[in-house]
């Protein structure tokens, strides 16, 4: 199976990540919990074509250089993932982590009026932080949503990689 095909295999049971490590099974996290995909464990080869096989020649350099990379991938009628590309003890590994492309208001998100507030502001610097898995990017494509929705101006956000890409 190739990447391509689990990456569709994660959107279609509604896994949040996919996990590629050498000498296990590919790896999807649904619901919080990791579940191996009834399948081989993969070789340090199968790891290194299935990641290589996304890369472009750029990046291979880069992961080459540094042994760590991470960056948004966009499969067309699919979904974005957030990827990040590391080695662990020689071996090329990855998660994959799925960024919905419907972005929710910051009312579906449930989140309070304070930040539907800073988003009203015409100047000044808002930032966003916390550890992983927080809602970050979520807050913050709302706000740039609503944002957008409100009025029109230029609005800088500062993420690495990009994940949501508005217009």
């Amino acid at each position: 199976m190739d990447l391509r095909e689990l990456l569709h295999l994660a959107v279609e049971n509604h896994a949040s990540d996919l996990h590629i490590t050498e000498g296990m099974p590919p790896v999807f996290r649904i619901n919080g919990e990791l579940i191996p995909l009834n399948s081989d464990p993969l070789t340090r080869d199968d790891t290194k074509r299935m990641v290589y096989g996304i890369l472009t020649d750029a990046q291979k350099i880069k992961f080459e250089e540094t042994l760590e990379l991470d960056f948004s991938l966009y499969i067309p009628g699919l979904s974005r993932f957030r990827v990040n590309v590391h080695q662990q003890k020689g071996s090329v590994e990855a998660a994959f982590r799925g960024v919905s492309l419907n972005i929710r208001s910051l009312k579906e998100l449930g989140l309070p009026p304070i930040v539907s507030r800073l988003a009203e502001k015409t100047s000044g610097l808002v930032l966003l932080t916390g550890p992983t898995g927080t809602g970050k990017t979520t807050t913050l494509a709302a706000m740039v949503e609503l944002i957008n929705e409100q009025r029109k101006c230029l609005i800088v956000t500062i993420e690495d990689p990009i994940e949501h890409v508005f217009s």
